[in-house]
């Protein structure tokens, strides 16, 4: 008997769509919608892999279906992946898979940088390449063109995120199949320059900055852009008295987010913020209930007050337009403000950015004595990270007390 005799012998036909080969461990079927043939059988790694023989006869999909099975097992024995995608196509797949994680609230807040990550950089430089062909002369290839999108030299922090979103997309690859498990995929260089604290303002810079803001306004040649500039205004404040992160913390910031906390008989505003380092609490300063009463009445909300709004428990953005629209552009319209106001780089030439804000809130804590251990719980950072970006700053900052 021929070999090909003894796996047709070894058939078991368990009805008119379904014909098991080989010991069961090829199976020959038909989908409900589809006249041709298809076959399916198992990997090592337990999935299943499926192919279409391309015919609607029995015995030729027989034929066909073990010539696709004993090519896979070659293909397999000699390191090569059955299926191939596009870097592109699977990390469609990866983004699919980190946005419903992201809805359903169960996922890691760095799905967002991830996000960014692969539709800025990613996608667009290894897109077309299927990943099995990503050699390390590509990956040199994109850190230099990286290099050259960004305008600079990403910092360590920029190259870690890259990586880890880059791997995420290899590694749903390789669970699918699309790489053999014993073919190594180059990686992404996961060091670069450690980051720095953006330059602050100093007590007399944000004076002169909250000073301009209405000459800044009433500058706006239309009524858009005045209501931008409005907005911008009140998040610049916010920022600059929370200590919050722009975009990923301030911005996602709901009325309902706001509570009031009370020691004794005086009571504190309390912000409830999630962002890269997750959700936490934190104490405003008594300038952003001004700030957030400004906007209640700017964005005509149907509410007396602040008092009114938090017990309502108002489920919508802070930081919209009265027409309940976000602003997309905040960093180019406070681009323009430091401009304007002459605030846009520091003594040593840095650029500010809307982090400057950040930055300038930490400085001033520690100049009022906060300790640093309070600071980072408030900031949504670590201890570790407060010493690295402001031991320096310490000694100048207790001048008063050391002099």
């Amino acid at each position: 008997m021929s070999n090909l005799n003894y796996l047709f012998s070894n058939a078991e036909v368990k009805d008119d769509a379904v014909i098991k080969l080989m010991n069961d461990k090829l199976i020959v079927y038909k989908r409900a919608n589809s006249s041709q043939w298809q076959c399916r059988f198992k990997l090592a790694n337990g999935k299943w892999h499926s192919a279409s023989t391309n015919t609607n006869a029995i015995e030729q999909a027989k034929i066909q279906a073990i010539s696709i099975y004993e090519t896979a097992q070659i293909k397999i024995s000699v390191g090569l992946s059955l299926s191939t995608k596009t870097f592109k196509q699977v990390a469609l797949d990866e983004l699919t898979n980190m946005r419903s994680q992201l809805n359903a609230g169960v996922a890691k807040t760095a799905y967002r940088d991830y996000e960014f990550a692969i539709n800025k950089y990613l996608i667009p430089f290894f897109g077309k390449y299927e990943i099995k062909d990503i050699t390390t002369e590509l990956v040199a290839d994109f850190e230099q063109w990286r290099t050259s999108e960004m305008g600079k030299v990403p910092k360590a922090s920029t190259k870690l995120n890259h990586s880890s979103a880059y791997n995420r997309v290899i590694n749903l690859a390789r669970e699918r199949g699309y790489i053999a498990g014993n073919h190594t995929v180059p990686q992404l260089d996961s060091k670069g320059e450690k980051s720095i604290a953006r330059p602050a303002f100093t007590d007399e810079e944000v004076r002169d900055l909250l000073g301009y803001l209405e000459t800044w306004q009433k500058s706006s040649y239309t009524e858009h852009t005045l209501k931008m500039r409005i907005l911008c205004g009140a998040y610049v404040k916010f920022l600059l008295h929370t200590g919050v992160r722009h975009g990923t913390e301030a911005l996602r910031v709901r009325w309902k987010n706001l509570q009031w906390h009370w020691v004794g008989n005086k009571k504190y505003l309390r912000i409830w913020v999630s962002g890269k380092t997750g959700p936490r609490y934190l104490i405003a300063k008594r300038e952003v209930i001004e700030v957030l009463e400004g906007l209640i009445k700017w964005q005509k909300l149907d509410y007396k007050n602040l008092n009114t709004v938090i017990e309502a428990r108002l489920d919508r953005l802070v930081f919209v337009l009265p027409d309940n629209k976000q602003l997309s552009n905040i960093e180019n319209i406070f681009r323009n403000l430091m401009i304007r106001s002459h605030l846009r780089t520091d003594v040593s030439g840095r650029n500010r950015t809307l982090y400057s804000l950040r930055h300038t809130y930490a400085t001033q804590a520690l100049a009022k004595g906060v300790d640093i251990h309070t600071l980072a719980r408030q900031m949504g950072t670590s201890v570790g990270m407060i010493e690295r970006h402001y031991s320096k700053l310490t000694p100048m900052l207790k001048a008063d007390m050391l002099g």
